[in-house]
């Protein structure tokens, strides 16, 4: 399991600029990324097309980012942390001041 936690700047609103985005992205036929499981307030749980696993988001204080990234390979681990990290530096990277990464 990885944790991950992205700090936007200056009070940005990631977490709803994340949704925004895979929502667009999923509309037009395009993403790797999809929501699966229930809507519920501040949390969201995706899936990736083509890697077994999954990303819980979840919003926090300050519009902090926390994400917990599972998969049952080690290979699927690294490359939904790998594209994981590529969405948000390919939509976001003007909005995000650091990105922390925990490995458990």
């Amino acid at each position: 399991m990885r944790l991950i936690q992205i700090i936007p700047k200056d009070q940005f609103r990631l977490y709803g600029a994340l949704v925004a985005k895979e929502v667009s992205l999923r509309q037009k036929n395009q993403g790797t990324f999809r929501r699966s499981g229930s809507k519920q307030k501040n949390w969201a749980k995706w899936n990736h097309k083509k890697f077994n696993g999954w990303l819980w988001l979840q919003r926090g204080l300050g519009e902090v980012v926390t994400i917990q990234l599972q998969s049952k390979t080690e290979d699927d681990q690294w490359q939904l942390l790998e594209s994981f990290l590529g969405f948000v530096d390919r939509h976001f990277a003007d909005e995000v001041q650091s990105i922390h990464i925990q490995y458990e």
